[in-house]
């Protein structure tokens, strides 16, 4: 892991397509700014956790349970 030191008003570029600047530091956080192309998806951690494990979940799902859901298929 790299770690930097950073100032509020400072940036960090990744590569050439993303830049991070330091927006404010406050008491306890820290608020960034995310400079990136539209089709890269940011999310924060805990959201991101949450998405893998639904994609998770989702792909066990019982393909006729599915088909239900969706209206696809008649319920008996």
């Amino acid at each position: 892991m790299l770690v930097l030191t950073r100032k509020a008003g400072q940036t960090i570029n990744i590569g050439d397509d993303i830049r991070i600047k330091i927006v404010e530091i406050g008491n306890g956080f820290v608020k960034l700014g995310i400079e990136a192309p539209r089709e890269m998806p940011i999310y924060r951690e805990e959201l991101y956790e949450k998405l893998k494990q639904l994609n998770i979940e989702s792909a066990r799902m019982d393909i006729d349970r599915l088909k239900t859901f969706l209206g696809l298929k008649q319920k008996d």
